[in-house]
């Protein structure tokens, strides 16, 4: 049975930072699209797309406001994903999770309906 499981969420300063991790098992992603999420606390806002990272070369995007702070990478078994995120904001506090799309292995779509794995989540907080 697939699953994603993150973990490295927690709680810190602005301007520190963390590393989030995302463990796939059952089944090997090799190159198939991964992606982080995040949910911010209002309902009404829609889910965010953080980062991705797609293909054997591991070719990765960002979205503007984490651009240049936060890091998108994969393991060399390419089963464990990580986040790196340096410079945190309040802003960037939310739930944040793993998705994998495994009809995609060129490009991400740019719909998170379209990931059909996703992990628990995890919470990250940063205080002022």
């Amino acid at each position: 049975q697939l699953r994603l499981v993150e973990s490295g969420g927690g709680s810190v300063e602005a301007g520190g930072s963390l590393r989030l991790s995302c463990v796939v098992s059952g089944y090997n992603p090799s190159g198939h699209c991964m992606a982080w999420y995040r949910q911010l606390p209002d309902p009404e806002k829609e889910r965010e797309w953080v980062a991705d990272i797609v293909g054997e070369d591991g070719r990765a995007a960002y979205g503007d406001s984490v651009k240049g702070r936060f890091t998108i990478s994969l393991d060399n078994a390419k089963t464990t994903l990580y986040l790196e995120m340096n410079r945190l904001k309040p802003e960037d506090s939310a739930m944040y999770y793993c998705a994998l799309d495994l009809n995609r292995a060129v490009h991400c779509s740019p719909f998170w309906s379209d990931f059909g794995y996703w992990g628990q989540g995890t919470q990250v907080t940063v205080s002022a």
